[in-house]
């Protein structure tokens, strides 16, 4: 190996280290939909518009930037049905689901905008009545994209759907402090830190070699 290919394959390493903290996959701004399971909250495997809940189910929305379903917000509070739909008696020929609405925190909101507080809501619906339904009964105005994407909830946000959160965006976003109840990611070295650093070990074991094999032909 010639002294300016290792030149050459050195900074090539050193690049890649100063660059494996700054590669970060982009997030995306949106509601997502959760199911409570006893005191568990499950990413949601419909949408709110092909979901029907039985009656007592409680099912959440939370807003927030995240990269996708494994990195996704839940929502905050642990209020059971019970609580929730206290003031909401039963009816025959009516089911109440609880819904646990969380507009997120300030570093997630879109710009010019104030997320409203958390709050719960039991709505009553009829039997055969979609998530979808029941969120309109008790939390609109509701807004759609053409591709049935829930977008706001209570008329917030005003604008945007699931967009692409930008690299200066993202970075504000993680910086932010994170509520307790939210999953944080591993502040640890990266993958692409800890490959760098290896080559950078194999390429200086690779130049002794070639400086001793050039010392020993010498003699």
């Amino acid at each position: 190996m010639t002294p300016r290919r290792l030149v050459l394959l050195f900074l090539a390493a050193f690049l890649l280290i100063g660059t494996a903290g700054q590669a970060q996959a982009a997030g995306y701004r949106y509601w997502s939909f959760w199911d409570r399971d006893g005191g568990t909250w499950v990413y949601a495997t419909q949408g709110p518009s092909m979901t029907r809940p039985s009656d007592g189910d409680i099912q959440g929305f939370r807003f927030a930037v995240s990269e996708n379903s494994g990195d996704a917000a839940q929502p905050r509070g642990a209020a059971d049905f019970a609580t929730i739909c206290a003031k909401t008696p039963a009816e025959e020929g009516r089911k109440r689901v609880a819904l646990v609405l969380d507009f997120g925190t300030a570093p997630d909101a879109p710009s010019g905008e104030t997320p409203p507080a958390p709050r719960t809501a039991c709505a009553q619906v009829s039997p055969d009545a979609t998530t979808a339904d029941a969120l309109a009964a008790v939390a609109g105005p509701l807004r759609y994209n053409t591709n049935a994407l829930l977008c706001a909830i209570a008329g917030y946000p005003k604008s945007g759907c699931g967009e692409q959160v930008s690299q200066k965006e993202d970075s504000s976003v993680s910086a932010a402090p994170k509520a307790a109840e939210d999953k944080g990611d591993d502040d640890g070295p990266s993958i692409g830190l800890y490959a760098g650093i290896a080559v950078v070990a194999a390429l200086a074991a690779a130049a002794t070699w070639q400086s001793r094999r050039r010392r020993n032909a010498g003699r």
